[in-house]
C-alpha cells in the first residue's frame, strides 16, 4: 500500500464542509442508483465512455422528487452504492482527455450544488463532495487525479452552500491541486546526486524522465523500482537513455538515504532535496509517497502524482 504523508493541521481535520445532511421526508424504501443510460448511436468505446462520463449523475441528482436521506442512505439510494458509483465515475473520467474529463466532473459539481439549493436539508451535496475528494484525491485511491480534483474543489470552495468555517480548507486543496497540473511545465528545483554534485530537474535531458518523491523505508517505492526494472521495455529505455528515471529524497534523514543509496539502481539518478524546498516551499504537493511523474523531453507533465500501475501502463507504450 502507498505510504500515506500525514499532516496535522486544520486543513486535515476538514472532513466536509457543506451544509445540510439532516433527515428529510420522501419515498422511505431505498432505490437503485438509477444509472445512466447510453444512446444507442454512441457506438465506439471513447463516445461510450464520453457520454456516461458526462451524463453519469443526470438521474441522480434530478431535482423533480428529494428522496428519503439518512446515515446509510443518500437521496433514497444506499450509501454503499453511492460510494461504488463514485468509484466507477472516478475510473471513467480518469480515461478521458483532462479537459474532457474535467467537464464532467465540473458537471457533476453544478448537479449537486443545484440539488442543494433546491433541498437544503438532504444530505446529497456533502455526500457526493466527500466521495468525490474520497476517490480523486485521496493519496491511496488508485483512481486518484488530483487536477481532476482541482476542478471540483476549486468550484466548492466558492460555493456558498459551504460554511465559512470550512472554506479556507477547500482553498487550500484548490491552491495545492493547480501546482504543476498535466500539460504544464513541471517545476524546476535541484538537489544533490549520490556523488555530491547539485543537479537540476531541468538539467537532465532524456525524451521522458520520471520523476519519483520516496524514501528508502517505503515499501511501496521499492515495489515500483522492482517494477520499473522488470518491465521488458521500460528497462530497454532506461538503458538507451531514451528515459531518464530521477528518484529525490525530500525529507530530513540524510544519512539515512546515504545508507541506502546501494538499493537504487545505478542507471537512476537518485539525490535527496538539500534545501528542503519540495516541501517548504511548497513546489510539489507531496501528499503520500511514491509520488510519481511522468515528463516529456520538454519537462512538461504528462502524468502527475499518478498511481503507479498507470505509470507503467504508460510507459509501457512510449
Amino acid at each position: 500500500m502507498r505510504k500515506t504523508l500525514i499532516f496535522i493541521s486544520l486543513f486535515s481535520l476538514v472532513a466536509c464542509g457543506p451544509r445540510g445532511g439532516k433527515p428529510v421526508s420522501g419515498p422511505a424504501a431505498p432505490r437503485e442508483f438509477p444509472s445512466v443510460e447510453v444512446p444507442s448511436m454512441y457506438a465506439d468505446p471513447a463516445g461510450r465512455t464520453a457520454y456516461a462520463a458526462a451524463h453519469f449523475w443526470d438521474r441522480f441528482t434530478d431535482t423533480v422528487q428529494v428522496f428519503a436521506c439518512d446515515s446509510v442512505t443518500v437521496n433514497g439510494v444506499p450509501m454503499d452504492a453511492v460510494e461504488s458509483q463514485m468509484g466507477l465515475f472516478a475510473t471513467l473520467v480518469g480515461q478521458l482527455p483532462l479537459d474532457e474529463g474535467g467537464k464532467a466532473v465540473s458537471r457533476l459539481f453544478d448537479q449537486a450544488e443545484t440539488f442543494g439549493r433546491k433541498y437544503p436539508e438532504s444530505n446529497l451535496f456533502a455526500q457526493l463532495s466527500r466521495l468525490t475528494k474520497h476517490y480523486l484525491y485521496d493519496p491511496n485511491s488508485p483512481v486518484r487525479n488530483e487536477d481532476l480534483y482541482g476542478d471540483y474543489v476549486d468550484r466548492l470552495s466558492r460555493s456558498d452552500l459551504i460554511d465559512d468555517g470550512y472554506r479556507m480548507g477547500y482553498e487550500w486543496e484548490a491552491r495545492m491541486c493547480r501546482l504543476n497540473r498535466v500539460g504544464t511545465p513541471a517545476a524546476d528545483f535541484s538537489f544533490t546526486d549520490t556523488r555530491g554534485r547539485i543537479r537540476t530537474l531541468y538539467g537532465v535531458k532524456a525524451e521522458y524522465t520520471v520523476l519519483i518523491f520516496g524514501n528508502p523505508g517505503c515499501k511501496a517505492c521499492m515495489d515500483f523500482m522492482e517494477a520499473m526494472e522488470s518491465t521488458p521495455v521500460v528497462a530497454e529505455a532506461v538503458s538507451s537513455g531514451r528515459l531518464q528515471v530521477v528518484d529525490v529524497y525530500i525529507d530530513r534523514e540524510i544519512d539515512q538515504w546515504k545508507a541506502h543509496i546501494p538499493d537504487y539502481p545505478a542507471a537512476w539518478i537518485n539525490g535527496y532535496d538539500h534545501g528542503y524546498t519540495i516541501r517548504t516551499d511548497l513546489i510539489y504537493n507531496v501528499r503520500g509517497i511514491p509520488s510519481i511523474y511522468l515528463l516529456d523531453a520538454d519537462k512538461t507533465v504528462l502524468l502527475k502524482d499518478a498511481p503507479e500501475e498507470k505509470v507503467l501502463d504508460a510507459l509501457s507504450r512510449l
